[in-house]
């Protein structure tokens, strides 16, 4: 299903091939994102991710996109904490196509001063979006709790104040020293051969500067008490966050957080969806969700609701994660579970873009590809008693983080309900 080349310099081409599809998707993947940011640099792998669109040697803004829109197909982009990925998808017999514009833009770039200072107010017009959006805002001052002085905590995008620092040199110097074959992976999924794609790599690989992967930051955690953030606005909801530091995607328990999370809130059927909305009807979003990166994790509850059902709503949060700490889930609570998340990993693989973004992913997180087999055995073989202790372990007074955007001018009732966990 999975097939990997190593080449010369340190360039990965791995493809998923699906005879079965009708178009195939591409991407160019590098492993550098926001946490590889020196302090100054915060927001610059997003910076570059947007440049890259303004124009190379051969091809303006508007011939990129018309070069993949025209085909019938489609370009994007998104940078991640510790990822950063270009890709298209379009019918399979439009792959070299594809491959062209994709290296295209990360080879040969242009950078031109006017665009650069264009992007910059696009980014920050960005920034001042996400503060407009409360559900956006409290995931940041979350990080930013999670995560003090630390990059996991900045934002992707940067702040006014760094872009502002960013001149074409130093973007320039930083896509040098990161953007490199070392760093990258060049994915194809669909109605692909392995060694046509190859073929039509090579051809690209030798303009890749050779290099290593860079170093990231690594995260430190010395909480030792439950933590708090507010920012007190003019909103008809209250938004809140809460979250834990967990484990790594290295880690072995992942496959047990991964269905402990999803019997804490991940559907419809979990706890904190059916305890706070269906049986009291206190908030119309609350989900959990769980993030891993390479030596840390998190555990994040979301929710949007009345301001006056804040406190009732925190109190059953904090009873569901006592619950789960202390009695583990039924067999039938834990195969639904198990249920739940093989047959989500099987239709969320369905797709071409879905298996590009599993390879890319897997390469630069594991410098490995687990088969979806081997992750649904690891599932199943998690037990009711595994969940019970990790939740103990996690779900302490002194691991608690909450975030919250509310009309609310202060929250010494909130931190002292966390004490009590």
């Amino acid at each position: 299903m999975f097939k990997v080349t190593h080449l010369e310099n340190g360039l990965r081409v791995a493809t998923a091939e699906m005879p079965q599809m009708s178009s195939v998707s591409v991407g160019v993947w590098l492993g550098v994102g926001s946490r590889y940011e020196p302090a100054a640099l915060n927001g610059v792998c997003h910076f570059i991710e947007h440049l890259l669109f303004k124009g190379t040697k051969k091809r303006s803004a508007k011939e990129i996109s018309e070069a993949v829109e025209g085909i019938g197909g489609y370009l994007n982009a998104f940078t991640s904490e510790e990822v950063t990925c270009f890709h298209a998808r379009a019918c399979s017999d439009r792959l070299e196509e594809l491959l062209d514009v994709l290296m295209d833009m990360l080879l040969y770039s242009q950078f031109n001063p006017s665009d650069i200072r264009k992007e910059r107010e696009v980014i920050k017009e960005e920034i001042a979006m996400y503060l407009d959006e409360p559900q956006h805002h409290v995931q940041e001052l979350l990080n930013a709790t999670l995560w003090p002085g630390q990059p996991l905590g900045r934002p992707i995008t940067g702040t006014e104040e760094t872009l502002n620092g960013m001149g074409r040199s130093q973007l320039l110097s930083y896509l040098a020293s990161n953007y490199v074959a070392g760093s990258a992976v060049i994915v194809a999924a669909g109605k692909v051969s392995h060694c046509q794609f190859l073929r039509a790599v090579r051809r690209y690989a030798r303009g890749l500067q050779a290099g290593d992967r860079p170093q990231f930051i690594g995260s430190a955690d010395g909480q030792a008490e439950p933590q708090l953030r507010l920012f007190t606005k003019s909103t008809e909801q209250t938004q809140l966050a809460l979250g834990i530091r967990t484990c790594s995607r290295h880690d072995e328990r992942r496959y047990v957080l991964r269905l402990l999370n999803t019997i804490l809130g991940e559907n419809m059927s979990s706890r904190l969806f059916q305890v706070v909305r269906e049986d009291r009807g206190l908030a119309y979003s609350i989900s959990s969700s769980a993030s891993f990166f390479a030596d840390t994790g998190d555990l994040v509850i979301s929710a949007g609701l009345d301001t006056d059902n804040v406190e009732k709503t925190l109190q059953l949060i904090l009873i569901e994660l006592r619950r789960l700490s202390a009695i583990a889930p039924s067999h039938e609570e834990l195969r639904r579970a198990k249920d739940y998340v093989v047959g989500q990993l099987d239709l969320g693989l369905e797709s071409t873009d879905a298996r590009m973004n599993w390879l890319g992913d897997q390469l630069l997180g594991y410098g490995r590809i687990f088969s979806p087999g081997e992750v649904k055995r690891r599932l199943r073989q998690v037990t009711a008693g595994q969940i019970r202790a990790l939740a103990n372990e996690l779900f302490r007074p002194e691991r608690l983080n909450l975030a919250m955007v509310s009309p609310l001018k202060s929250a010494g009732t909130l931190e002292r309900v966390m004490r009590k966990t």
